[in-house]
C-alpha cells in the first residue's frame, strides 16, 4: 500500500490535519503535492541516487518533500532545527546533497549553511531568500501526474550519537515497487493494528527518524496523521481527545510529564479511543511504565531499534508486567550478546547488544565507524549494553560510553536515573561520570527540581538517603547538582553528551 493507492481509493480522506492550525491536507492534494515535487527534482537535475537535505519544522512541506523523494528513487536528509549554520553545512556537504530546501524561519541559517557550497541548490518553502529560491513556485509549475521514471527512495539520516559529529546512516537504496511492504509496515498492522482507521498522534519534530518514519508508515496504510510542532503533557490529553486519537507515538519523558500532571487534569480528557501507544528512544522506569499501563490500560506497547535500523525488539503490555524492564524480542534480526573479545554470552550475563541477520547500513563517509560497528562475525550494533533471559527478552543496561567505572565498578547510569526520576520532586534527572582522583570517576546527579526553590542541600539530603536505600552505597551519586533546565532534544532524548562533556572539561565551559 502506498499514499497514490488512498488518492485513488479514498481521495478526499484527510492524510494529515495540522493540529495548531486544524488545516488539513487529503490523500488527493498530499499525492498530487508530492508528484509536483518529484518533477520538481527532475527539473532541478536530481537522478536516482542523488540526496535532498531538509531543514523544516513540523509542517505540511514534510510530507509533500518526503513522498516526492520517495517516489523518485532520492534519498532524504532531514536536518535538526535546532543546529546551527554551520552544523547544517555540515550534513549537507557530508551528505553530498544536491538540493537544501529550508523553511522561511530558518531561511537564514539554511543560506549562511551554503556559503561554502556553491554546487548546492537552495530553495525557501515559500519565498526566495537572498539565493535561496522559492521552492513552492518551482513546485507549483508542475505537472500532477507521476514522473516517468518512478522508483522507491528512502531516507538518509544522521543519528544524534554519544560523541562527535552525527554521521549520516546511509541504507542500500531500494528497488522494485513503489507499494512494496517495508518492515515498518509490517510491524505496525501486526502489532499496532495500524490500517486505513487509524487517527496517529505525532508530538516530535519530524526530522527524527522516529517520528519521520511512524508518520509515513500510517500513511502508507491510509491513516490519518496529526502533528503539532511540540510536545506538551496537558495539550496532548486534550488532542487526544479531540481527535479521537487511536494510535500515538511518546518517549519515557513524556510520560513522567504526563503522570506529573495534577489527578485532576488528567482525569479532564477522554482517553478511550486509543487502541496502541507506543513508546522507544529509551527504555522506560518500571514505576513509570506500570502507572501508564494503569491509567491507560494494557495498550501500551515498546520497542527497541535505532536510525541504524540491524534490528528491533518489541513486546506488548501483557509481555512487560511479566518481564517488567525489558524491551521485547527480536521482531528484526536476532538479538546476541557478547563480551569484549566478541564471544557470544550466555542468557542473563550483560554485554555488548548485537544484532545478527538484521538489514545492512553504513555510516556515510565513515568506513572506519561503520567497520566499528560491526564484528567479526558481521553482528551489527547500536552501542548499547544490555542482557538477554532464558526466553529472548533484551534488557537494557546503558549506552556504552555512558558506562561509569568507579573504583574498578561498572556502574550504569540509566538505572540511578530510572529511580530519581520516580522521586516526586525530581521533574528531570541526568547521570554521569565525573573525575575523581581516589576513584577515577565518581557519580554526579544532575537534578532539575520540579519546583526550582526545592533546589539545594536539604533536597540533595533527601535524594542521597532515597538512592542510598534504593540501591545501595555505590550506586549512590556522591554529588547532586540542580540545574532548571537539562539538555534534551525536542523528542525528548536527553543530551547527555553536552553534560558529560561539561563536566569532564569544566575550563571550556566555565
Amino acid at each position: 500500500m502506498h499514499p497514490m493507492n488512498f488518492a485513488q481509493t479514498s481521495p478526499e480522506k484527510l492524510a494529515l490535519i495540522d493540529a495548531d492550525t486544524d488545516e488539513s491536507l487529503s490523500y488527493r492534494q498530499l499525492n498530487d503535492l508530492a508528484n509536483q515535487s518529484a518533477h520538481a527534482f527532475r527539473a532541478l537535475g536530481l537522478k536516482r541516487g542523488d540526496v535532498v537535505a531538509v531543514l523544516l519544522e513540523n509542517g505540511f512541506d514534510v510530507f509533500e518533500i518526503a513522498w516526492g523523494t520517495q517516489r523518485s528513487g532520492l534519498y532524504l536528509t532531514s536536518i535538526s532545527t535546532k543546529f546551527t549554520a554551520s552544523d547544517v553545512g555540515y550534513i549537507v556537504e557530508d551528505s553530498g546533497a544536491r538540493l537544501l530546501i529550508a523553511s522561511e524561519r530558518l531561511s537564514s541559517i539554511a543560506e549562511a549553511s551554503l556559503d561554502q557550497l556553491p554546487q548546492v541548490q537552495g530553495f525557501a518553502t515559500s519565498s526566495a531568500v537572498g539565493r535561496l529560491k522559492n521552492w513552492k513556485t518551482l513546485r507549483n509549475s508542475q505537472p500532477t501526474s507521476p514522473v516517468p521514471d518512478e522508483s522507491p527512495g528512502t531516507d538518509m539520516l544522521y543519528s544524534s550519537g554519544t560523541t562527535g559529529r552525527p554521521k549520516g546512516v546511509r541504507p542500500p537504496l531500494p528497488i522494485g515497487e513503489l507499494v512494496a511492504a517495508t518492515p515498518l509496515m509490517r510491524m505496525a498492522t501486526a502489532l499496532y493494528g495500524i490500517g486505513p482507521q487509524t487517527v496517529y498522534l505525532s508530538t516530535s519534530p519530524l526530522y527524527h527518524a522516529a517520528p519521520q518514519r511512524w508518520a509515513l508508515t500510517v500513511q502508507r496504510l491510509g491513516g490519518t496523521v496529526i502533528f503539532t510542532d511540540q510536545f506538551d503533557a496537558e495539550r496532548s490529553l486534550a488532542l487526544i481527545e479531540k481527535y479521537r486519537v487511536t494510535h500515538a507515538t511518546f518517549v519515557p519523558t513524556h510520560f513522567v510529564r504526563m503522570l506529573k500532571l495534577q489527578p485532576e487534569v488528567r482525569e479532564r480528557y477522554d482517553h478511550s479511543s486509543l487502541k496502541a501507544v507506543i513508546h522507544a528512544a529509551a527504555p522506560c522506569p518500571v514505576p513509570v511504565k506500570r502507572a501508564m499501563i494503569e491509567w491507560w490500560g494494557p495498550l501500551v506497547h515498546e520497542y527497541y531499534s535505532g536510525t541504524e535500523t540491524c534490528g528491533i525488539t518489541a513486546l506488548n503490555s501483557e509481555e512487560w508486567l511479566k518481564k517488567p524492564g525489558s524491551v521485547g524480542r527480536a521482531v528484526l534480526g536476532t538479538v546476541k550478546i557478547t563480551d569484549d573479545s566478541g564471544n557470544e554470552l550466555p542468557p542473563n550475563q550483560i554485554g555488548d547488544v548485537y544484532f545478527a541477520d538484521g538489514p545492512k547500513f553504513e555510516y556515510h563517509n565513515d568506513p572506519a565507524k561503520t567497520a566499528e560497528a560491526y564484528d567479526r562475525h558481521g553482528w551489527a550494533t547500536m552501542g548499547d549494553i544490555g542482557r538477554i533471559d532464558e526466553d529472548g527478552y533484551l534488557y537494557l543496561s546503558d549506552r556504552k560510553n555512558f558506562m561509569i567505572i568507579s573504583g574498578g565498578v561498572n556502574i550504569y547510569p540509566q538505572e540511578i536515573e530510572n529511580l530519581l526520576v520516580t522521586h516526586p520532586k525530581v521533574a528531570d534527572v541526568a547521570v554521569i561520570g565525573s573525575p575523581d582522583e581516589e576513584m577515577g570517576e565518581k557519580v554526579v546527579a544532575v537534578i532539575q527540581p520540579v519546583n526550582w526553590a526545592d533546589a539545594g542541600a536539604l533536597l540533595a539530603d533527601e535524594l542521597r538517603i532515597f538512592a542510598r536505600n534504593a540501591l545501595g552505597s555505590v550506586k549512590c551519586p556522591r554529588q547532586f547538582d540542580f540545574r532548571e533546565f537539562l539538555p534534551r532534544e525536542p523528542t525528548g532524548k536527553l543530551m547527555k553528551r553536552l553534560l558529560r562533556d561539561e563536566y569532564r572539561n569544566p575550563a571550556q565551559f566555565s
